[in-house]
């Protein structure tokens, strides 16, 4: 029987811890990054402290291999995750929750490569795929506290 070995997934936790080559690009200062329109294409819910969000993204079991746009701001820990433009409203008025929607721009990195200690891309959509938005509703039912039974994998749009 051949030795087989299942590549595992990286934790979200996992990715949201810069890895050395980031560090030393960053070092190196040469990352571009540009302000994107928030409400277009999604909306931006700004969650701190980003461990909490990090928390909530494992517990509704959403795979970082899904290609959710999700973004570190590693100098204020604060963490992005997109989610349909309109529907962050659900979010509003949560505890540590700020969304940001028509009339708000985000720093992103201009490529995946491109990250910052402020706008580092821990997740992103896979080449030529539209992201992956977080179900607005699923993320403020998971920053309230998981009910019981709830689902084992979260659908990502």
């Amino acid at each position: 029987m051949a030795n087989s070995r299942k590549r595992s997934t990286p934790t979200w936790h996992d990715l949201a811890q810069p890895s050395t080559g980031k560090q030393a690009r960053w070092a190196g200062g040469l990352n571009r990054t540009w302000w994107i329109p928030c409400g277009k294409e999604w909306d931006a819910v700004a969650i701190t402290p980003m461990e909490r969000d990090l928390d909530v993204l494992a517990a509704l079991r959403i795979s970082p291999r899904r290609g959710a746009l999700v973004l570190a701001d590693h100098l204020r820990g604060v963490l992005y995750v997109m989610v349909e433009p309109g529907s962050g409203d659900v979010l509003a008025g949560l505890p540590g929750v700020r969304v940001l929607s028509s009339g708000s721009e985000l720093l992103m990195p201009a490529t995946y490569d491109d990250s910052t200690p402020v706008a580092d891309l821990i997740s992103c959509p896979r080449s030529g795929e539209p992201p992956a938005l977080i179900p607005a509703d699923r993320l403020a039912q998971g920053l309230r506290g998981l009910p019981a039974g709830a689902p084992e994998e979260v659908p990502v749009s």
